[in-house]
């Protein structure tokens, strides 16, 4: 019987889903009454092989939830986003229920003893009582003139945060079954039930409607653009939830055939460089979620899917985290990424392990980390991980588990991403970094950013890309953060770049050696009505001596040309032909860096971004309130022209 078709074509080479038949398949997979992912919750010698401390925490920290409310969500909760531009009251709830079940559950599971079973089910019964699982945001609840922020309950779909909770029930089940069974038979009746009209009956049966209510993840998108981190992110789900749920062993190889298929959407086109044109803020959503449906796939088929971690792409794809590290939990964050992570050091030692490569188990094992208790309210696997992460490092791969040690690449060029990233010296923070990027402007969580740089100095910003904002129901453009003119970016004749996947970089070109490293590219199609024939832009590091940025225009017309460029750090104009920068080292130093230019050419103004709207919120929380815009206007702008600036410490 066929359940789903596609209605696009993909290029690639369906590494998943081309390897076995239908037959094949079902052989391969374990019953769903004998697949144990992890140890059951009576098998304490499995359990006993856990982090005790960890599981002490979670006990803990469950403790402190014996009397939690479970809070409703009415109507006029979910409309928020549409009444006012802002659904973080929603999502606040939403987050705050999933993370307090699964830490009950793991608490559960570490003392066995049933003192949270009665909570736990409260919270499964307060989730299957939620008319919608999923943010308001995501497929156009709010804009829709007929839903205006309320969900159409007979017609549901699948978005990010209804798999999720489909996952963190799943496990409740996996672990808790007998024990609901005990209290009540309707307990585990009521997840299958909601579970299977909320997300496996229209998973298995809607892919391209029209109209919001679409998987468009699940593939390419009507303008070309690959699938993101939704595809990865929302499948590991799909597995967990219908692996772990279905009984049915038919439907559940069906199930099974569908999710590779859909995984390959995502893989087909990814670039075999591994860069991830959302950013390593998204990478532990995207190649981590791909890892984590790998390993999701291989526990339940005995293996059948270790061959995909001898594809050089797929390991290409878990390199990128530590490629895209500037020092210590700084990295680059070019779009939507945020400056600041906090990598799954266990997901990326096991990845590391799985691809046998050492400087990503070194990576990972350099972020590892005890937890608190604290429970997120996403990828509930991990947990699992970490739990189960000293007896891995007892057998690891290698002869010996690999030191803690972050790997600090002195260069990186990623073709297919168009990024470059350099540093005064491997292995370590110290000194210059900086990182340049082409692309286009459509990428995933796309700003308008083709040419933008960042320098940073002994692992600190000093040059930086804002990155991620708060959302809110106002359009992504007439955001001051997505537009070029504040990136370090020029802005020609009054233009700014434009949004689409056809304004590219074009004549994009690198070179590294012992002494420098530098990319060059043409800016001129990512300003489209500025009247440029070309714009060449030079970002070049004089490794231990400066960073230079040299901009060759070749106008139609002259009228104006400013080169902007962001800091998180107060900023003055000392003298003509000078900006310093305050910056402040790691420890807290002081120290001055400055903008060299020509007087004669360019005037220099500096202005403090204000950061008191909405979408503000989590740019003061990821710079604080101190960016300041440096612009060069050019004097008397020329068809031809040359413009450099030097980057240098005082």
């Amino acid at each position: 019987m066929l359940l789903f078709s596609w209605n696009v074509t993909a290029q690639g080479q369906y590494l998943l889903s081309s390897k076995y038949a239908l037959e094949d398949l079902r052989k391969s997979l374990i019953p769903q009454a004998i697949w144990t992912p992890f140890p059951r919750i009576d098998d304490r010698a499995g359990w006993s092989k856990a982090d005790a401390g960890m599981m002490q925490a979670y006990v803990r920290q469950a403790e402190g939830y014996l009397n939690y409310q479970w809070p409703p969500i009415p109507a006029s909760t979910l409309r928020l986003l549409a009444s006012t531009g802002n659904q973080s009251k929603y999502e606040t709830i939403c987050h705050e229920k999933r993370a307090v079940l699964g830490t009950l559950l793991l608490a559960e599971i570490a003392e066995n003893e049933g003192r949270f079973v009665d909570q736990i089910i409260d919270g499964v019964w307060s989730f299957c009582e939620d008319s919608w699982w999923g943010s308001t945001a995501a497929g156009g609840l709010a804009a829709d003139r007929e839903l205006l922020g309320l969900p159409d309950v007979t017609d549901p779909f699948v978005e990010l945060r209804a798999a999720e909770t489909g996952a963190f029930l799943a496990w409740v089940d996996y672990f808790l079954g007998d024990r609901l069974d005990a209290v009540s038979p309707q307990i585990r009746k009521r997840i299958y039930r909601e579970v299977n009209f909320k997300l496996l009956q229209p998973l298995m049966t809607k892919y391209n409607n029209t109209g919001h209510r679409f998987h468009m993840w699940m593939g390419q998108y009507p303008n070309g653009r690959a699938p993101n981190n939704w595809n990865p992110w929302i499948c590991s789900n799909w597995l967990v939830f219908a692996l772990l749920l279905e009984k049915d062993e038919q439907k559940r190889v069906e199930t099974l055939a569908k999710i590779l298929r859909v995984l390959d959407e995502y893989v087909n086109p990814y670039p075999h460089d591994g860069g991830c044109d959302e950013g390593p803020g998204y990478w532990g959503a995207a190649p981590a979620s791909l890892y984590e449906n790998l390993w999701l796939l291989n526990s339940a088929t005995n293996g059948a899917f270790r061959y995909v971690f001898q594809d050089e792409k797929i390991k290409n794809m878990g390199r990128y985290i530590y490629r895209a590290q500037i020092g210590g939990n700084y990295f680059l964050n070019f779009a939507d990424a945020s400056p600041k992570l906090y990598p799954a050091g266990d997901l990326i030692y096991r990845y590391g392990q799985d691809i046998d490569e050492t400087d990503m188990m070194s990576f990972g094992a350099s972020y590892r980390k005890q937890s608190n208790g604290s429970v997120g309210a996403t990828h509930f696997l991990r947990n699992f991980f970490a739990l189960f992460m000293p007896d891995e490092c007892r057998q690891p791969a290698q002869p010996a588990q690999p030191a803690p040690r972050l790997p600090l690449p002195k260069d990186v060029w990623l073709p297919d991403l168009q990024v470059m990233v350099a540093r005064d010296a491997g292995g370590v923070a110290d000194g210059f970094y900086v990182a340049a990027k082409g692309g286009n402007n459509d990428e995933s969580h796309n700003h308008n950013d083709v040419g933008s740089f960042v320098v940073f100095y002994d692992g600190q910003p000093l040059l930086i890309d804002i990155g991620s904002g708060t959302y809110t129901a106002k359009s992504r453009y007439s955001t001051w953060f997505y537009c070029s003119d504040y990136h370090n970016l020029p802005t020609i004749n009054g233009v700014t770049q434009k949004a689409g996947i056809t304004y590219r970089a074009t004549d994009v070109a690198y070179s590294a050696t012992k002494q420098d490293a530098e990319m060059s590219l043409n800016l001129a199609g990512v300003y489209p009505g500025a009247d440029v024939n070309s714009w060449v832009r030079t970002v070049r590091l004089n490794r231990g001596r400066n960073v230079r940025i040299r901009d060759v225009a070749d106008l139609k017309k002259a009228e104006s040309v400013t080169l902007h460029l962001m800091t998180c750090y107060p900023a003055q104009v000392s003298k003509p032909g000078e900006v310093v920068i305050h910056y402040q080292s790691k420890e807290g130093t002081a120290m001055a860096f400055v903008i060299r230019y020509d007087p004669a050419q360019m005037q220099a103004k500096v202005e403090k971004m204000g950061l008191e709207d909405d979408e503000d919120v989590n740019v003061k929380r990821n710079w604080g309130d101190n960016i300041h815009r440096i612009n060069l206007e050019v004097i008397a702008p020329k068809k031809k022209d040359t413009f450099v600036l030097e980057v240098k410490k005082m």
